[in-house]
C-alpha cells in the first residue's frame, strides 16, 4: 500500500481563518471594497469619498460615504422616496428615478459643501458625456467621489448609471465614461446621444406606454393604473421630469416627512399602562367574582 499524505491534519485546521461575516453571507466584495476605501497616505487623513447606489424592490438608494476606522460615515443620503416631493410620484425605482435621485444626492453635497454656486453641473442635460472640470487656480476643486456598485453586475444600460449621470449632471466629479450608457454602440464605440436624453427625460417609459396601451390595453390600465389615477398620460412624463430637475437644484435640503403617529399610540409601550401589582391583582379578582354573583342573582329573582 503507498504511502498517502494527510492534508487536511490537525496543523491545518489550526492555520485555517474564518472569513469576515459579511464575505460569508455574501454582502460585501472585500476585494473591490479594499481598494474603493485604501487612500495615499501622503493626504494625511483626507477621506476617500463613494458614491453608493444601491437598489431595493420600492426605491433607489444614492448615498456619498466615507471609511474611518470606527466603520462608515454617510456624509449625504438621498432616496427615490422623496421625489414625490419634486413632483415625480410614480416609477420610483426606473433608469430616470435613478437619474434624479444622483442628481439630489449631488446638489445637496454641494450645498453642504458651498459649492453648489461654483459647481452647478449641467442644467440642461442633452444626452452628450460630460466630467466636472476644475474651474482654475484659485478656485476649489470639484468634489470627488468614486462609484460603489456592491456586488450589482455593470452591465450596459444598468440604473447605477443612471444615478451616475445624474450625480456627475449635478456638479460632482465621478471618473466614468459613456461605455455604459443607453445608447453606447459597441461596434462603432460611440454613443448615441438622443438615446441617452430619451432616458433622461423619460422618453422610453413614455414609449412603452403608448406601445402597451395600443397592443394590450387591459395590461396597460393594470400596470399603469397609479399613472391612469392621478391623470398622467405619455405626453405628460417628460414635462414631469423637467420641472422635477428644476426643483431639485432650487431645494435640494433634506425635509423629513410628517408621520401620522396617532394610529400607533395605542400599540406604543410608552402608552401601555403600567403593570399590576400583586395586592391590585387580588382586588380585581375579587371584584369580577363579586359582579359574577350578583349578576346570578338577578338572574334567579327575575325566575
Amino acid at each position: 500500500m503507498p504511502f498517502v499524505k494527510v492534508q487536511k491534519n490537525s496543523a491545518y485546521f489550526s492555520r485555517f481563518q474564518v472569513k469576515p461575516r459579511r464575505r460569508r453571507e455574501g454582502k460585501t466584495d472585500y476585494y473591490a471594497r479594499k481598494r474603493l476605501v485604501a487612500q495615499a497616505k501622503n493626504k494625511y487623513n483626507s477621506p476617500k469619498y463613494r458614491l453608493v447606489v444601491r437598489f431595493t424592490n420600492k426605491q433607489i438608494i444614492v448615498q456619498i460615504v466615507y471609511a474611518k476606522l470606527q466603520g462608515d460615515f454617510v456624509f449625504v443620503h438621498a432616496s427615490s422616496k422623496e421625489l414625490p416631493r419634486y413632483g415625480i410620484k410614480h416609477g420610483l425605482t426606473n433608469w430616470t428615478a435613478a437619474y434624479a435621485t444622483g442628481l439630489l444626492a449631488a446638489r445637496r453635497a454641494l450645498t453642504k459643501l458651498g459649492l453648489a454656486d461654483k459647481y452647478e453641473g449641467v442644467s440642461e442635460p442633452d444626452g452628450t458625456m460630460s466630467l466636472t472640470e476644475a474651474l482654475g487656480e484659485g478656485e476649489p476643486r470639484p468634489f470627488k467621489a468614486f462609484l460603489d456598485v456592491g456586488l450589482k453586475r455593470t452591465t450596459t444600460g444598468n440604473r447605477i448609471f443612471g444615478a451616475v449621470k445624474g450625480a456627475s449632471d449635478g456638479g460632482i466629479y465621478i471618473p466614468h465614461n459613456e461605455k455604459r450608457f443607453p445608447g453606447y454602440d459597441v461596434e462603432s464605440k460611440e454613443l448615441d446621444a438622443e438615446v441617452l436624453e430619451k432616458y433622461i427625460h423619460g422618453g422610453h417609459v413614455a414609449e412603452y406606454m403608448e406601445s402597451l396601451e395600443e397592443e394590450d390595453e387591459e395590461r396597460f390600465k393594470k400596470q399603469f393604473a397609479t399613472y391612469l389615477e392621478d391623470g398622467v398620460g405619455s405626453d405628460d412624463i417628460e414635462e414631469i421630469y423637467t420641472n422635477a430637475y428644476a426643483a431639485i437644484r432650487e431645494d435640494p435640503e433634506f425635509k423629513p416627512t410628517e408621520k401620522d403617529v396617532g394610529k400607533w399610540k395605542s400599540e406604543s409601550a410608552k402608552q401601555r399602562p403600567g403593570k399590576l401589582t400583586h395586592a391590585q391583582r387580588a382586588e380585581r379578582v375579587q371584584e369580577k367574582i363579586a359582579a359574577y354573583k350578583a349578576g346570578r342573582l338577578d338572574a334567579e329573582d327575575s325566575e
